[in-house]
């Protein structure tokens, strides 16, 4: 997968050269090298997707993140739920035979 500008979009390499862009766009997930280490981020905010997962996967309800981190909206919290299954989605590999 690749970055591209403007709004983040997971794009698989071998589709964009085949000429067939399979494009998700995230408008509230933002990539910025210069802050927190260039990891996906909620809206430009220093706070982690993989911060907001983890509380999901703490057993926090949408309702309880935001409450924790009211800079955040249930909507935000969806959206990086959605970019981490993206992320991780199972992808189609070819088999090689041995030679």
């Amino acid at each position: 997968m690749r970055w591209r500008a403007g709004l983040l979009r997971l794009v698989e390499s071998d589709q964009v050269t085949a000429g067939y862009d399979a494009v998700m766009n995230f408008e509230r997930i933002s990539v910025n090298p210069a802050q927190m280490g260039g990891a996906p981020c909620i809206r430009g905010l220093r706070i982690p997707v993989a911060t907001v997962v983890a509380m999901v996967a703490d057993g926090m309800s949408a309702d309880e993140i935001v409450s924790e981190l009211p800079d955040l909206t249930v909507d935000d919290v969806w959206e990086a739920l959605r970019f981490a299954a993206e992320a991780v989605r199972e992808r189609e590999l070819p088999l090689h035979r041995a030679a």
